[in-house]
């Protein structure tokens, strides 16, 4: 059975083992990040849809999740912006009912949140990760180039009001470019707003991957380590340094499936994939080497250096 919302499980930087559910259709967000390494968002929207049926979505899981594999997190997360979805709060509320044992974690740029049925639906959930990359309204729409209608102040608002109501894990994410919201007026507005949040932890992001646009750059680890210094609260983690993912997590998959997964949802050079694996650099280096005789995957080289890119399979042609 071909999986048509189902990713994974793919390890992820953040959340471990990762199961990874898709309920919007290819880019379509409120945002339009300069950094997104899936390209530009084709429909900008503030109106939610079912844009697939809860029922169609849980009979995937069901299919991957009866035999109970083992699992860090389900995450709702994709190539758009899961809030937009009316199946969002069924299908969390189903795996809740029927697979309680398995964490929940919803990815969301945290733009919907002022949303109260967007806030219930997202009560059950075990974790939440929106982002917050800066509180003033220039910078806001320069990083993200949110929907016209979209107020910084208003979204800020809408996750002190979440937070209130929310029994689970609260993380944000805050994504850094330099040069843009690295400034001490701009961290000093995002100290503020964190204090008035109480997240359960903050992650430092920067760019891994090629962006929507050229001109954004990645932050040194050193401006990163400025950075959580000047925020001064505990809990503070940088992304890829600060948590990568256990060698051990890798005896609940085989090797060549992981990085076979992590590729279908995105392209990654050698070392992102050693990275992210924590496989040995000539066990990485053979399972690709397998997947370019087999016309699996291309190599591609990039402003970054090679990626290894999915080759698509033809079309069946019927009759």
């Amino acid at each position: 059975m071909t999986q048509k919302h189902i990713f994974g499980p793919v390890l992820s930087r953040r959340l471990g083992l990762s199961l990874g559910v898709d309920l919007v259709p290819f880019k379509v967000c409120s945002y339009d990040c300069a950094y997104c390494e899936c390209g530009h968002t084709t429909e900008e929207t503030l109106a939610r849809r079912a844009f697939f049926p809860a029922e169609e979505v849980m009979a995937e899981l069901q299919t991957v999740l009866s035999s109970r594999p083992a699992l860090d997190s389900i995450t709702f997360a994709g190539s758009g912006e899961p809030t937009l979805s009316l199946s969002l709060g069924p299908v969390i509320a189903a795996i809740k009912r029927e697979f309680p044992e398995y964490t929940v974690s919803v990815l969301t740029n945290g733009s919907l949140l002022p949303d109260r049925a967007v806030q219930d639906e997202l009560l059950p959930a075990d974790r939440v990760i929106p982002t917050l990359s800066s509180v003033s309204q220039k910078t806001f729409e320069r990083i993200h180039h949110p929907h016209p209608s979209l107020n910084i102040e208003k979204i800020v608002e809408g996750m002190i009001e979440f937070r209130k109501r929310y029994t689970g894990q609260l993380w944000l994410e805050v994504f850094i470019i330099p040069g843009l919201n690295t400034t001490d007026d701009e961290l000093a507005g995002l100290k503020s707003a964190i204090a008035r949040i109480g997240p359960d932890r903050i992650q430092l992001n920067t760019l891994d991957r090629p962006p929507a646009d050229s001109w954004v750059t990645a932050a040194s680890n050193d401006e990163l380590k400025r950075i959580r210094e000047f925020l001064g609260r505990p809990g503070i983690e940088i992304a890829g340094l600060d948590s990568p993912v256990s060698p051990a997590v890798l005896e609940r998959t085989a090797a060549p499936e992981l990085i076979y997964a992590t590729l279908c949802r995105r392209p990654s050079t050698l070392d992102d994939l050693i990275r992210t694996t924590g496989l040995p650099d000539t066990e990485v280096v053979k399972i690709l080497g397998s997947f370019e005789q087999k016309g699996r995957v291309s190599a591609q080289r990039r402003a970054r250096g090679v990626f290894y890119v999915i080759i698509p399979e033809p079309p069946v042609r019927k009759g």
